[in-house]
């Protein structure tokens, strides 16, 4: 995800961790996908997602509006089940009957390509520190005012990249995780795009994807500029048009502004924490913070350019001094009037991403009731939610809809 946020592990900027961590463990292994090696090679399982009929005919009708309400994205695919970004977390949310999958955070490689990790530093996310090979690669870089020190894509040809092995992410929070540690490559954009086409034909229904760019401002000083790159394949598949399944999602308003001149897809801006700015505001001298941004006026300012926005949670539903939900903002009438869409981000199983009036018992791993927190956000009017557990998230649609 973006940068805006609280950090990490390794002193990674995770913006979509309030807490500043993912944790959690997989409860089992549910509809395992087979997926094999090089080049994300899927052998299909008989689609287990639940057919929509306002989904089915493709969604192309209406485009993004067509989803179904409130949308089910599935972060990262299905990370709280399997490596994140990967064809097995991928393919799990789809089994699981997510509406759309986060596939995935792009990030370049040194010969250009456009690949899917969380982050451009990949010592957390893959098997780069067994390889002697690469020993000398790794270093401190700058990463949006932070430094960080491990491997980085831009630094490997995408041949290189391709003789590493995804790994579980936060493998001390989501054990269960490890075991699938070696199984995935690391998939670029193009394979997902084709996995995408795939997937539509055997589901006969849609499938839509919600990529975001990374760090534009910091990969456009290096000369890898993001946005014209995905604008690119986009076009070259002819998934650059308004009613394509692709939904672009990034934390720069300037690069989402880029993207606005160069693609029709449906555009949406990601907002951090409202003390927060973003960091192409930091480095243009833009003293606008995110609470400027979710104010009438601002939103009115991101309506001219985007058709949604992603804001944490925490927009939405303020927490107290003891983590507990407070009284919902003013955010989703607010957006609504300007005519953008909400998908706030991330909803967790386990306690320790829960809001405390929702967490259960006193281990901070162990699941909570994520139903309830579920229903009071979907009650806020929200237009869909990011979640690492899609076949909870969709459990609590049926039951928000179904009253």
């Amino acid at each position: 995800m973006g940068t805006q946020g609280t950090h990490g592990t390794q002193g990674i900027p995770e913006s979509r961790e309030p807490n500043g961590q993912d944790r959690g463990t997989a409860r089992r292994a549910l509809l395992g996908a087979a997926v094999l090696g090089a080049g994300g090679a899927v052998l299909g399982l008989p689609g287990a997602a639940r057919a929509d009929e306002r989904h089915a005919s493709g969604g192309h009708g209406g485009g993004y509006k067509g989803l179904p309400k409130p949308t089910v994205i599935g972060h990262r695919g299905a990370s709280g089940y399997r490596p994140e970004h990967t064809f097995g977390s991928y393919q799990l949310a789809l089994d699981m009957g997510a509406d759309v999958v986060e596939a995935g955070d792009l990030v370049p490689t040194k010969d250009g390509h456009l690949v899917c990790r969380h982050e451009p530093e990949i010592g957390g996310t893959t098997d780069v520190s067994a390889h002697p090979e690469f020993a000398d690669r790794k270093t401190t870089k700058t990463l949006d005012g932070i430094p960080v020190t491990g491997w980085f894509t831009e630094d490997f040809t995408l041949a290189e990249l391709k003789t590493l092995r995804a790994v579980e992410r936060i493998p001390a929070n989501r054990p269960h995780n490890t075991l699938y540690n070696g199984r995935w490559e690391i998939p670029t954009f193009e394979e997902v795009l084709h996995w995408q086409d795939e997937q539509t034909r055997k589901r006969g229904k849609q499938v839509w994807i919600y990529p975001e760019t990374k760090h534009p401002t910091y990969f456009r000083a290096l000369g890898l500029g993001l946005e014209e790159r995905l604008a690119k394949v986009l076009r070259k598949h002819g998934k650059d048009k308004k009613n394509s399944p692709v939904i672009i999602q990034s934390f720069e308003p300037t690069g989402i502004q880029r993207l606005d001149k160069l693609v029709d897809n449906p555009l949406v801006v990601l907002l951090s924490a409202a003390n927060t700015r973003p960091w192409d505001f930091v480095t243009t001298g833009d003293p606008r913070t995110v609470a400027d941004l979710v104010k009438p006026e601002g939103l009115k300012w991101i309506a001219s350019y985007a058709q949604g926005i992603g804001p944490t949670l925490d927009l939405v539903i303020p927490k107290d001094a003891n983590g507990a939900l407070t009284t919902p903002t003013t955010l989703v009438a607010d957006a609504h009037r300007a005519g953008l869409i909400l998908h706030p981000y991330t909803m967790r199983n386990e306690n320790t991403f829960l809001p405390a009036n929702f967490r259960q018992g006193t281990d901070p791993n162990a699941y909570g009731d994520a139903f309830g927190a579920f229903k009071t956000y979907f009650a806020t009017g929200i237009d869909g939610v990011f979640s690492d557990n899609a076949d909870t998230a969709l459990l609590a649609r049926e039951d928000f809809v179904n009253g």
